[in-house]
């Protein structure tokens, strides 16, 4: 029996419904006491912003480092890292110019995401196995034969989630004074390309 091997690919395309927001803060003392104390103080109403609704802290990190220049010791750092995960995707750019207004060291985001890909992923799949089909049949005329039968069929790779045009990690610069307008900075939710790859057989007929 005469088989043909074709490789499928698709894709499904969903808006994201949920964003990361990566922010650090940081402060400089004397000693790591001092460091410590000062960056408590500058995330207080930070910790208190992070509670509303639809903002998640999903990790906080702390880091306290002595500052070095020339081999000598000129004081201490400390750093407060936070990645928070965004579920209102309503509250954004409200969320972001709130967050800049507090002078953070580093602020990138949003990564875009889907809370579940299920169903997209069956659309790619569907989309895949379509497109091996089609390859297969085109084999099949070009030989003068008949597609028979699907005999196997495999990932090809594990699907994917890939955000478009999303803002994801480039870092917003803050500024002093009141809260920057982040309206020009398109934080809209994006596309998200959910993507499947298979490796099917058929068989070829008389």
């Amino acid at each position: 029996m005469t088989e043909v091997v074709t490789h499928g690919s698709g894709e499904a395309v969903r808006i994201a419904d949920r964003a990361w927001l990566v922010a650090t803060f940081a402060a400089a003392g004397e000693d790591r006491s001092t460091a410590v104390n000062e960056l408590g103080r500058r995330v207080g109403d930070v910790e208190a912003m992070l509670r509303r609704p639809g903002v998640a802290v999903r990790s906080r990190r702390l880091s306290v480092r002595a500052n070095w220049e020339r081999n000598r010791r000129v004081g201490c750092r400390a750093e407060q890292h936070y990645q928070l995960l965004v579920t209102d995707t309503a509250a954004l750019e409200e969320l972001s110019s709130a967050l800049l207004a507090r002078e953070p060291e580093s602020l990138s985001g949003p990564n875009w995401e889907l809370t579940s890909d299920a169903e997209a992923v069956r659309e790619a799949q569907h989309n895949a196995v379509a497109d091996a089909r089609r390859r297969a049949e085109g084999y099949a005329v070009a030989l003068g034969r008949r597609l028979g039968s699907l005999l196997r069929i495999s990932d090809a790779e594990a699907e994917r989630v890939q955000p478009r045009g999303a803002y994801g990690g480039a870092p917003m610069a803050a500024r002093s004074g009141a809260a920057p307008d982040v309206r020009e900075l398109n934080l809209e939710p994006q596309e998200v390309t959910v993507t499947a790859r298979c490796v099917t057989t058929w068989s070829l007929l008389d």
